[in-house]
């Protein structure tokens, strides 16, 4: 018999770390390669693991509720292959993998915030933190010379208080400012979802409900962005009178022909991403004080969870994609969502968002920026209004099926006239499409 380590995979796009949530085996399970052992949450989707040989469930090196990082052992199979050692070789291998990817992520310049090399943290300094601290904040903390005393210091906004990757980062930008003191009128700090402002009254009759972890995290990122980002928002309202009317007609074609519904999703995605073809400077992020223009047009669609969250998977290079094409990806990627079946990838590289307000009876939004994204477009509900129509012969009144556009943006790289153009554009693209096109 043979004892195989099984690593904690790689599974997405910048994510160095992820929470183990549930075992779905337990120790002495008998397992198929490519079965699933556990469920893993990472910061942008719940997923399940994979056993990677088939054996028996020996041991579990990782307690449910734990932060691991990607490469770390997280469980012993019992294989009916010979004993070797090469699984320990492989496990060393990854880790020195892991620490230069871990100390990669670290943003330039973060180093010198104190004008002096890097210092190795005091090994034996006197701390009473009890927090566990995954290893990529351990190696963040051992680049930046942050001891043991100076990392207790650090608020954590993750599970019981632990410290993030974002936590660490946050403190680095304001590692050596001067700490302002009531007398100079400084401001406090942005309040945090976990830290509330004033406490709430609650009576008797009144139901307490703790959030779940991926409300946590869309609260914390909620109040990130509007700190982040100065949000403006313009609107325009749009003609949508030929999509809807082409719909019509040929929904239940479209249906037999490609065995799944058109929604309106798709010629909204459509029309935005032939906007950004014309104003690229909505399609990009901000760091520090560099302007990132994205070459790739990926738009994220925020779809509605059974739970009442939201989550926000992406269509990549929708600019290369016919209005078909768009409308099987929105319906993969919506059914896929709803029954939590999304991987990270999916989720990952959105450099635009729409969200369809007009889902719930809305007629309009002011949406909240995706960070790093700079602008996102919020979709009201098409209502039938009566509105004055040029003709060769002159103006009438007619009854129109008019929606409302809402273009949230972040006023520090978008400028109001950016920003208004932007979303005139795609009203423009709704209302020229071509009632006559074809399935």
């Amino acid at each position: 018999m043979a004892s195989v380590e099984m690593l904690m995979p790689k599974m997405g796009e910048s994510i160095v770390e992820g929470t183990v949530l549930t075992w779905l085996k337990k120790e002495g399970d008998s397992i198929e390669e490519d079965e699933s052992v556990l469920e893993v949450a990472t910061d942008k989707v719940d997923t399940e693991v994979p056993a990677t040989h088939q054996g028996t469930l020996k041991k579990i090196l990782v307690k449910e509720g734990e932060v691991v990082a990607v490469g770390a052992p997280i469980a012993v199979i019992e294989t009916s292959g010979e004993a070797s050692s090469e699984p320990e070789k492989n496990v060393e291998i990854a880790e020195s993998d892991l620490k230069d990817e871990l100390l990669e992520a670290v943003p330039e310049g973060t180093a010198n915030l104190l004008g002096s090399t890097l210092a190795e943290p005091k090994e034996k300094e006197s701390s009473t933190d009890e927090r566990f601290y995954s290893p990529l904040v351990k190696n963040i903390a051992k680049k930046e010379g942050i001891g043991a005393a100076e990392l207790a210091s650090i608020p954590g906004t993750g599970k019981d208080g632990r410290v993030t990757k974002k936590d660490m980062l946050d403190y680095l930008k304001t590692r050596n400012e001067p700490k302002a003191t009531p007398s100079q009128g400084a401001n406090p700090s942005a309040p945090s979802i976990s830290q509330p402002q004033a406490k709430s009254s609650i009576s008797a009759q009144d139901e307490i409900i703790e959030m779940d972890r991926m409300r946590k995290m869309i609260a914390n990122r909620m109040v990130e962005s509007k700190r982040i980002s100065p949000h403006v928002t313009s609107f325009v309202e749009a003609d949508m009178t030929n999509i809807v009317l082409w719909r019509n007609k040929h929904k239940e074609a479209y249906k037999e022909k490609f065995g799944e519904p058109i929604t309106f999703t798709p010629f909204f995605i459509e029309a935005i991403a032939k906007a950004i073809g014309d104003f690229p400077m909505i399609n990009i992020s901000v760091d520090g004080e560099k302007i990132i223009v994205k070459k790739d047009i990926n738009i994220g669609m925020a779809v509605a969870l059974p739970s009442g969250n939201l989550i926000v998977p992406v269509i990549k290079n929708a600019d290369q994609l016919n209005l078909v094409g768009i409308s099987k990806k929105v319906n993969d990627l919506a059914s896929r969502g709803r029954a939590n079946k999304l991987s990270a990838d999916d989720l990952a590289g959105g450099t635009y968002t729409v969200s369809n307000v007009g889902s719930f009876g809305n007629v309009m939004g002011t949406p909240i920026i995706a960070q790093p994204q700079v602008a996102i477009m919020a979709v009201g509900a098409i209502v039938k209004k009566p509105a004055v129509v040029e003709t060769p012969t002159g103006d009438v009144i007619a009854i129109r099926h008019k929606m409302f556009l809402s273009h949230s943006y972040d006023h520090r790289v978008v400028d109001g006239s950016l920003g208004g153009m932007f979303v005139r554009r795609v009203a423009d693209y709704l209302e020229g499409f071509d009632i006559n096109t074809g399935l």
